[in-house]
């Protein structure tokens, strides 16, 4: 019995490669970041270039508070370990009737992370059922390893190169895992991942964050870049980050772009010439 799941949740996770639902959050704090996300889109023409690095949570609190929230780290600890990185995050949003889909991809395929001790918690804003296209996965697919991917560029692809899966996926094998909002689920970095056009009358919010285990190594560099969010960071691997005091202040403003300029030279030039993979 884990600080967020059972035991049978725990078991899923490590045999399975995903854990869902788990609550985190009641509707009425969902409805308030849902309102603080929907207000920095508003400030800022759009949430998508911001949010593309992957660092949102840099230069936005509610990005912040979400990603250092006592029950997401809870049940993201049941499942890394006490000792808890973020090293990432991005925005999923489809808006309502909208054909942006996402193809089926493996998270790690050109992050340069050296082992898959990461787990992505998915957190819903809004409600992601069936109809408005809720990520579905492959049971079990982690112990494929790394498969190869292409590039497609799809237009309507919200992975920025249209990356998918070199590779046939079965559609009868998945499993989708709906969503109400304020409810998160939890992906192994290597699982088979994808999701349908939004079909709903209501936009389709999730919020992404990518955790690492401090052991984890960036291999396109000497170190990466990420935010300690709880226990201690013993093995000296990332650089640590500093939350924001305030949305997009001048601290904050320089503390991303600090942390950006670095990655420049580690995660950015990817991996065998490939460039860094962000999921948006």
């Amino acid at each position: 019995m884990g600080k967020m799941l059972d035991q049978a949740a725990i078991d899923r996770y490590h045999s399975d490669g995903y854990a869902y639902p788990i609550r985190v959050m009641d509707a009425a704090d969902a409805a308030s970041f849902r309102r603080r996300f929907e207000a920095y889109e508003t400030a800022n023409g759009g949430w998508y270039e911001l949010s593309k690095g992957q660092k949102l949570y840099l230069l936005q609190t509610w990005v912040s508070d979400l990603v250092q929230h006592p029950k997401v780290l809870d049940a993201v600890e049941d499942v890394l370990g006490p000792d808890i990185l973020c090293w990432g995050t991005s925005l999923f949003v489809k808006d309502a009737q909208n054909p942006s889909f996402v193809s089926w991809h493996q998270d790690a395929t050109y992050w340069g992370l050296d082992r898959p001790d990461v787990v992505t918690a998915w957190i819903a804003l809004s409600p992601a059922t069936l109809e408005s296209g809720c990520m579905k996965v492959i049971p079990g697919s982690q112990k494929w390893q790394q498969i190869e991917h292409r590039d497609t560029l799809a237009k309507e692809n919200l992975l920025t190169r249209g990356q998918e899966m070199a590779v046939e996926v079965n559609e009868e094998e998945s499993v989708a895992m709906p969503l109400a909002p304020g409810e998160m689920s939890l992906h192994h970095v290597l699982v088979a991942h994808a999701s349908k056009p939004n079909e709903s009358d209501d936009r389709r919010i999730g919020v992404a964050i990518r955790y690492v285990a401090p052991h984890v190594r960036q291999i396109n560099g000497d170190k990466d870049a990420a935010l300690l969010c709880r226990g201690s960071d013993t093995h000296g691997n990332f650089i640590h980050e500093t939350p924001p005091a305030a949305d997009m202040d001048a601290a904050a403003r320089a503390e991303h772009a600090r942390i950006m300029a670095f990655r420049q030279g580690v995660l950015y030039k990817g991996v065998a010439g490939k460039p860094a993979h962000t999921a948006v």
